[in-house]
């Protein structure tokens, strides 16, 4: 009987992938959804331009609502804008005071 010797293949080096791979997509994707998200944002508050410098300043977009005649009793609602135009950080330290002024 004839003795057959087997040669043994050799064996391929695993090819062993990067461990960076993986972090390099995560870290794409957060940065892609980052840069879409402050591109379609569009609640974010206008700039306003600075009029007064070294102090916070309140200016309000109209200064008088005319509601026109109105039965008494009857709920009313108003809106109105304030901006802050100075280059200093507006904070209330009281309530804001608003005048309400009744017609005759």
């Amino acid at each position: 009987m004839s003795q057959r010797k087997f040669r043994q293949k050799p064996k391929k080096p695993k090819v062993q992938k990067p461990k960076w791979v993986p972090y390099l997509l995560g870290l794409s994707l957060v940065l892609l959804a980052g840069l879409v998200f402050f591109v379609l944002r569009k609640d974010a508050p206008p700039e306003a331009e600075i009029e007064v410098t070294g102090a916070p300043s309140l200016k309000v977009d109209q200064e008088e609502i005319d509601l026109g005649v109105m039965k008494f009793n009857q709920q009313a609602t108003a809106s109105f804008q304030l901006t802050n135009v100075g280059d200093q950080t507006l904070r209330f330290s009281e309530d804001p005071y608003i005048e309400i002024v009744e017609g005759c």
